[in-house]
């Protein structure tokens, strides 16, 4: 199940306070795709090493927070950036 819309519209990334729309699944799927290939790594430096089933991205597409068992992951160090995406 999909996070709720309502909550949605309150939700900013922690950082920027730019705020959140929930990742398309195009996109979705390029991240995992990149993520199965060990490419992407958390702000923190870790190795993102599970695929991800929802995700939020920033309004200007700067950053990814992951989204577990419904719950939005919204801490810095667990946001994901694009530009190590090629084509992102």
């Amino acid at each position: 199940m999909p996070i709720d819309g309502k909550l949605l519209e309150i939700l900013c990334c922690p950082v920027s306070k730019t705020p959140l729309t929930r990742l398309p699944a195009s996109r979705l799927a390029a991240l995992n795709k990149a993520i199965s290939a060990g490419e992407v790594q958390y702000v923190r430096g870790e190795v993102v090493d599970q695929p991800l089933r929802e995700a939020l991205i920033t309004e200007d597409s700067k950053v990814i927070y992951p989204v577990i068992d419904e719950i939005p992951i919204l801490l810095e160090e667990s946001g994901i950036g694009t530009t190590q995406l090629q084509g992102f």
